[in-house]
């Protein structure tokens, strides 16, 4: 933004100089040139009256010589010819003699006012000696062009060098003026970008720019406090609350569990139910912490290794999975990548991932994780060849609560969305070929190649057997 609006105000102030100073510099070479020949002019008229005397009157060449003299000592060469165009008298210069000097002559003997031509960097200036129409002769003076040339360069060049200045001039205000603008707009750019990354204590300068980003950016500021405090008051409520049931929820389980022991068939059967309810409840729990803690990750990217995390959920579920008859496995073939992700969420997604598969597979089941690099991401993919998903429940169930399973909680799927959302990624369900569902995840790679990953990727706990 600051080269855009510098470069604007510096092409429009070129445009404007050029318009105001060539035009001028070219009227001021033009008066220039005027002046310097109606000067020459004057002084051919001078030689041409003292020769009018000797020409017509035939009187002495006396004063003819004492002005040639004249003029040779100004530096100017002069010639004088007679109503035949001969040469009568002349300064030593010979300049002002010659075969241009002899056609000048003809035309002002014949009455017509020829235009001045340059000779051997002279400038040649021809008048009558008398009358127009029937002149007794003509003089021919010839001028050096050095002095108008100076003069012209001289205004040339100080009409450059005013443009160079007032560019300048206008470079170092166009600049000054587009970093007093531009940069607190970016300062406020790079704001929102962090507070939209889950910064949410980020705040903007209010001390600089004009008063219309000054204004801007106290709006954002009073925004995102109270977006703060709305997004930490909701986290808070589900976090105590998951926090404060999980104690009653024991104690219920312990009572049942005493009742249980001492009742009748039918009396345990029902606290058996009730016993699974509890479970389902403190699983639901459960679910809501792990969201609230989702929900709070603001993530430093780290490197880790995919393929080495995936081999270390797969061995940890394995023996989870052949309890059930469930196959889980690795494709061989993926490639060794490197994501940049919050340390342990990657763990994280794929347990749950791993869980919601092994859940849904029937016996005899098969579940495949692979990988792979898909321009600037890497492709994550949990295939299993279970029942599958509609569409309506995909279009739900990355939702709070969105599972339409009996025994689900819902929020399995939201969590691994909130992971993978706040690490820059993207996850989507897909149905699996034959039948089934594949769960895609879309995870930034790790492009600074000249790091390694530190210390490795991290395994969490080996899932228990149920």
């Amino acid at each position: 933004m600051t080269r855009r609006i510098a470069w604007t105000l510096v092409v429009l102030t070129s445009v404007l100089l050029a318009l105001a100073v060539i035009p001028l510099a070219a009227s001021l070479t033009a008066r220039e040139r005027v002046s310097y020949r109606d000067s020459q002019r004057a002084a051919t008229r001078v030689v041409a009256a003292t020769a009018e005397e000797h020409l017509s009157d035939g009187g002495p060449a006396t004063a003819l010589r004492k002005e040639l003299a004249a003029t040779a000592r100004r530096g100017d060469c002069a010639a004088v010819y007679d109503a035949s165009a001969r040469l009568v008298a002349s300064t030593p210069c010979k300049a002002a003699t010659g075969k241009e000097a002899e056609e000048l002559v003809e035309d002002v003997l014949r009455g017509r006012e020829p235009e001045p031509p340059e000779n051997e960097g002279r400038l040649l200036a021809a008048e009558p000696a008398g009358d127009v129409r029937e002149p007794p002769g003509a003089v021919v003076l010839a001028r050096s062009a050095a002095p108008l040339d100076a003069r012209i360069a001289a205004i040339w060049g100080w009409s450059a060098a005013i443009g160079a200045a007032g560019l300048a001039a206008s470079v170092l205000l166009s600049v000054r003026l587009a970093r007093w603008v531009s940069r607190p707009l970016s300062t406020l750019d790079a704001s929102t970008r962090r507070l939209g990354e889950g910064t949410l204590h980020e705040r903007a300068d209010v001390g600089s720019g004009p008063p219309e980003v000054r204004r801007l950016a106290a709006t954002f500021n009073t925004m995102a406090a109270r977006t703060e405090a709305l997004v930490h008051g909701h986290r808070a409520v589900i976090a105590d609350v998951s926090h404060q049931l999980r104690t009653p929820l024991a104690a219920l389980r312990l009572r049942l569990d005493v009742l249980a022991a001492g009742a009748d068939d039918s009396t345990a059967a029902e606290l058996a139910g009730a016993q699974e309810e509890i479970s389902r409840l403190s699983r639901l729990v459960d679910g809501l912490l792990a969201v609230a803690r989702a929900e709070q990750a603001t993530p430093t990217a780290t490197a880790v290794r995919v393929d080495e995390v995936v081999a270390e959920r797969v061995a940890a579920w394995t023996p989870v999975a052949e309890e059930r008859d469930v196959r889980l496995s690795t494709d061989s073939g993926s490639a060794a990548l490197t994501v940049a992700l919050g340390a342990g969420h990657l763990e994280q997604i794929l347990d749950n991932l791993i869980a919601n598969a092994v859940e849904a597979v029937p016996h005899g089941g098969h579940i495949v994780l692979d990988h792979c690099a898909a321009g600037a991401t890497a492709a994550v993919r949990v295939r299993d060849d279970g029942p599958g998903m509609a569409a309506d429940a995909k279009a739900t169930a990355f939702r709070r609560f969105g599972s339409h399973k009996a025994g689900g909680t819902g929020l399995g799927l939201a969590v691994v969305h909130r992971l993978v959302t706040v690490n820059g990624g993207g996850v989507r369900l897909e149905d699996t070929p034959g039948g089934g569902l594949t769960v895609v995840l879309d995870l930034p790679l790790w492009l600074d190649r000249g790091r390694e990953p530190a210390g490795g990727p991290r395994s969490l706990p080996v899932p228990k057997k149920s």
